[in-house]
């Protein structure tokens, strides 16, 4: 049964980074109030929210309190101890739920799903010890070692091709819950942003194509030419993954397609993703529009695209030399300049990212890279 959030009540998240940021944008614009709990003061999210609420997760009681100040709670990332989400449960409804959340949040439980409903995954072994490393990899090199819990942008990862490196990957990683995965040599990365409703109804975008830095998202771009096929299995998987889940809210896809055309799901993400921050300037609904929709038990949104985009993150090493120079990358035709207000940049940190419309794909990408170059004090 769907509960309708009406504009002009609460909204909470978990959570207070630039998702967060971007989603109660859009939850001011339909009407709504944002109260948001996390850690951390001045936050992305707590600059552009009603109420920040600095608290640790684990304090049940602040979370509590916190819960009964709002109509609906959903999160903007997964590292939510499932205990917070519980708490939550007792007072008002969660989307996505915490059972969606205990699955995602963890490799493990994750893929196991995955492979649970036939969905097509990257091979993979738990790792529990050194000596169970050394004997798997013995056969199945290269092979990337990751954290089972707490990864995200290439933390809690490392590629091992050698087996003298097997010992100081295990070392690096600090754990004793890891997955081993297949090293896969992929043709390319995609994505699918797609959003469920509380009724079941179901949107989604076309396939957005993804490239890492330094496994960084550093571009993504609305796609053309991928193959038929290619496009209708990753939609049919992206539901089918949406239904078994039951999630209320946005989910994310991230796929390896491989050189032989087959598709395989890398990892889920249960909320907005950094590759669908394109929706906001170049489709008729955005992916945050599309979370508070769906949590309030509003109709969805329509996913059409009304231009070629690229999108490509800014991160502190823009920095490097004192303030970007934002005259220059605002010159550039249907440039869109998104900064999520972090105080300190830092190497690696996204602290924004430019979207670039065109007629095409191609010259999407060429635009927003020399609009991103022209940021920098020293010559790249």
């Amino acid at each position: 049964m769907t509960k309708i959030i009406q504009p002009g009540s609460t909204i909470g998240v978990l959570g207070s980074g630039q998702l967060g940021r971007m989603f109660t944008i859009a939850a001011r614009r339909l009407g709504y109030r944002v109260n948001v709990f996390s850690p951390d003061d001045d936050t992305p999210t707590g600059q552009v929210a009603d109420i920040e609420i600095q608290k640790p997760y684990e304090d049940l009681d602040a979370v509590a309190e916190f819960a009964k100040g709002v109509d609906v709670v959903t999160f903007e990332f997964e590292n939510v101890p499932t205990e917070t989400i519980n708490r939550i449960d007792k007072f008002v409804l969660v989307h996505p739920a915490g059972e969606v959340l205990y699955t995602t949040q963890q490799r493990l439980r994750e893929k196991n799903f995955l492979r649970g409903i036939g969905i097509p995954v990257t091979p993979f072994q738990p790792i529990h010890s050194l000596d169970e490393l050394r004997n798997l990899a013995k056969n199945n090199l290269p092979a990337v070692l990751k954290t089972a819990s707490w990864g995200y942008d290439g933390k809690g990862q490392t590629k091992i091709e050698d087996m003298s490196e097997v010992e100081s990957a295990w070392i690096a990683l600090n754990t004793n819950h890891a997955v081993l995965e297949k090293f896969i040599n992929f043709k390319s990365e995609l994505s699918v942003v797609a959003a469920r409703s509380q009724a079941g109804e179901i949107v989604q975008y076309d396939p957005f194509i993804n490239t890492h830095r330094d496994h960084i998202l550093d571009l993504s771009v609305t796609s053309e030419d991928l193959p038929k096929q290619i496009v209708k299995d990753a939609s049919q998987i992206t539901h089918a993954i949406l239904e078994k889940l039951e999630v209320t809210g946005v989910l994310c896809v991230e796929f390896f397609l491989t050189h032989d055309e087959t598709l395989l799901v890398n990892e889920l993400a249960p909320r907005p993703h950094n590759s669908g921050h394109l929706t906001i300037d170049a489709y008729a609904t955005c992916q945050f529009e599309q979370q508070v929709r769906a949590v309030c038990g509003l109709p969805l949104g329509n996913t059409t695209r009304l231009k070629h985009a690229a999108m490509v993150n800014l991160l502190g090493d823009i920095w490097d030399g004192g303030q970007p120079n934002w005259q220059n990358a605002l010159t550039f035709n249907n440039a869109k300049l998104h900064l999520y207000g972090k105080k300190e940049p830092r190497m690696g940190r996204k602290m924004g990212h430019l979207t670039v419309l065109s007629n095409s794909p191609q010259s999407a990408s060429e635009l927003a890279f020399s609009a991103r170059k022209s940021l920098f004090h020293k010559k790249q």
